[in-house]
Order: structure tokens, then C-alpha cells, then sequence
């Protein structure tokens, strides 16, 4: 299934452009933020497009350019485009750390094991929680609202008419096709 603009806009539409309401990055278990300076635009957006194609359904397509049409507005200067970036920050340096390469240069293999490795796959997601939390937090469950809240995401999982798109009053009285 194809991911267009379209379902971008959809999706930030249903999510909030801005992440609003998105709460402080307080640590409070001594798991710090990176050390380095945080990522810019276009890694952020090559990261979360990396772990996009391993949690993503295989038949999707377009991925690129819808992780980017909705990153564009996720990003902003607030406290959520901030966490965004520093759990880039944070999965770029343990995939360095672990495999000598940043997220983005490991193959599909190696950034599912890493994620799996690092436990994002069965971690709660808390913003301010430890490292695989905020990972799963702020990349994995990022990349999977944006799917699942758009159009063509919520037809793989039976939600013809997702929250937040706008589908008249035909949609909620006909049963799923």
C-alpha cells in the first residue's frame, strides 16, 4: 500500500501538528540525555525513516516521503520535537557503540536487532522514562501513530475511517468492506 502526502496530512491532522500537550524531559533515573550535540532535521528524519522501514508493515510503500511530510511539523522548536531528537541522539550512539555504525547504515537485520536488543520492542513508552522507553516513546511509536492514523495505515488494521479523518456520514453507517 502506497503512503502519500495526502496521508501524512491525514495523520498529523488526527495526531496534532505540533505534538501540543507534550510534557517535560525531566530526568529522574540518572539515564542521561546524549552527549553530543542534538541531531539536525535530516537525521532525525533519515533515523526515523530507517526504523520506519523495519516496524512497517512489508507492503507499505512511500515511506520517505511520508515519515518526512509528517516529521516536518513534528520537529518544531517544542518539549516533544526536543525528545524527538534527543532519542535519536540516544539510539544513533548505542548503534555506534554496539555495531560501529549509526542506525541508518545498519541493514533491516541489524536495526530490528538493535531495537530488540536495547528493548524497545517489549518497553512501556514513557517520555521520561529510561533510554528504551523514550526510544519507544518518541521513534517507534512516532513512526507507528503517523502509520495507523492515516487513511491508508488504518486500512491495514481495519480502521477504514481513523480518528481525526474526516469521512462523512456514509462511513460510520456502512460496516468495514
Amino acid at each position: 500500500m502506497e503512503l502519500t502526502r495526502r496521508d501524512a496530512i491525514a495523520a498529523l491532522a488526527a495526531i496534532g501538528g505540533t505534538g501540543a500537550g507534550a510534557v517535560s524531559l525531566t530526568r529522574l533515573d540518572g539515564d542521561s540525555s546524549p552527549d553530543e550535540p542534538l541531531p539536525t532535521d535530516s537525521a532525525v528524519r533519515e533515523t526515523l525513516i530507517a526504523v520506519a522501514e523495519v516496524v512497517y508493515p512489508a507492503e507499505v510503500t512511500g515511506i520517505d516521503s511520508f515519515v518526512g511530510a509528517v516529521l516536518d511539523s513534528r520537529l518544531a522548536g517544542d518539549a516533544h520535537g526536543r525528545g524527538i531528537r534527543e532519542a535519536v541522539a540516544v539510539l544513533n550512539e548505542r548503534s555506534a557503540s554496539w555495531y560501529d555504525d549509526r542506525v541508518v547504515d545498519l541493514s533491516p537485520d541489524r536495526r530490528e536487532q538493535l531495537l530488540r536488543e536495547m528493548g524497545v520492542d517489549s518497553a512501556d513508552e514513557d517520555p521520561e522514562g529510561r533510554t528504551a522507553q523514550r526510544v519507544r516513546y518518541y521513534v517507534v511509536n512516532e513512526v507507528l501513530l503517523a502509520l495507523y492514523t492515516s487513511p491508508t495505515g488504518g486500512k491495514l488494521v481495519g480502521i477504514e475511517n481513523p480518528q481525526g479523518h474526516a469521512g462523512g456520514t456514509a462511513s460510520y453507517q456502512q460496516g468495514p468492506r
